[in-house]
C-alpha cells in the first residue's frame, strides 16, 4: 500500500494496495527556504529512521521547498546514509527538487557516504 504522510500531522493517506511507500511532504520556512535543523532531526528520528529500520521505502517530497541548507539536509538524511550505506538510496526517493536543492542533496549524500575523505587523501598525495 502506498501511503502519504503529512510531515506536520503524521497523517497517512492510503493510495494503493500493492506496495508500501511512505511519502513525507516537507515544509519550508520563509519563501521556500528550509533551514530548521530541529524539524529535520525530528523527522529523521520519528519518521525516517523507524521506517527504514522496518525495511520501508520513503519518498521525500520537496514540492514546498525551493532551497535547503546543507545542515538541514544532513540532519534529515545523514544518519540514515551512514547507518545503512549506499543501498538505502534505493529505498529513498527525492521528489520535486529544484536544481539548487538537488545539488545540496548530492553533496550531503557524497560526504555522508565517505566520498570526500577519499578524494581529500588523493589530493594530499598529489600535492
Amino acid at each position: 500500500m502506498d501511503s502519504q504522510t503529512d510531515a506536520h500531522t503524521g497523517v497517512n493517506y492510503a493510495e494503493d494496495q500493492v506496495h508500501v511507500k511512505t511519502k513525507l511532504r516537507l515544509s519550508s520556512g520563509i519563501a521556500g527556504f528550509a533551514e530548521d535543523k530541529d524539524y529535520a532531526r525530528k523527522l529523521r528520528q520519528e519518521k525516517i529512521l523507524p521506517l527504514l529500520a522496518r525495511g520501508g521505502e520513503l519518498v521525500l517530497d520537496f514540492s514546498l521547498v525551493k532551497y535547503a541548507t546543507q545542515s538541514f539536509v544532513h540532519a534529515l538524511i545523514g544518519e540514515a546514509l551512514k547507518k545503512y550505506g549506499e543501498p538505502v538510496l534505493e529505498r529513498i526517493e527525492f521528489q520535486h527538487c529544484t536544481p539548487q536543492l538537488q545539488s545540496v542533496i548530492e553533496l550531503v549524500v557524497d560526504y555522508s557516504l565517505g566520498g570526500f575523505p577519499a578524494h581529500a587523501d588523493t589530493q594530499q598525495k598529489a600535492g
